[in-house]
């Protein structure tokens, strides 16, 4: 069953391009992770530091091979350099 997962970073102020380089590299390696579906990033109109990225895969099963992917805690470890605190993740499936 196809899942939706909900990450939600806060950055420091100033760090706008960096992330968006590097969320632009890490959905490029997600296309080619087994299970992923698409993604999206959204900035929140009422605080312009803080960012959400929703994605769809395939199973919780998929998203957590790509969760534990050496590539992708490479980029995660980009992201927190740049962060004001930790990110949230959730994870939602479908009805």
């Amino acid at each position: 069953m196809a899942i939706r997962v909900l990450v939600e970073r806060e950055i420091e102020p100033g760090n706008e391009l960096k992330l968006h380089q590097t969320l632009t590299k890490l959905r490029a390696e997600a296309t080619l992770a087994k299970g992923y579906i698409s993604g999206e990033t959204l900035r929140a109109l009422d605080n312009p530091n803080k960012f959400l990225v929703i994605s769809t895969w395939n199973s919780i099963e998929d998203w957590k091979n790509w969760q534990n992917n050496a590539k992708r805690k490479k980029f995660q470890e980009e992201l927190r350099e740049l962060m004001r605190c930790a990110e949230k993740t959730i994870v939602y499936t479908y009805l």
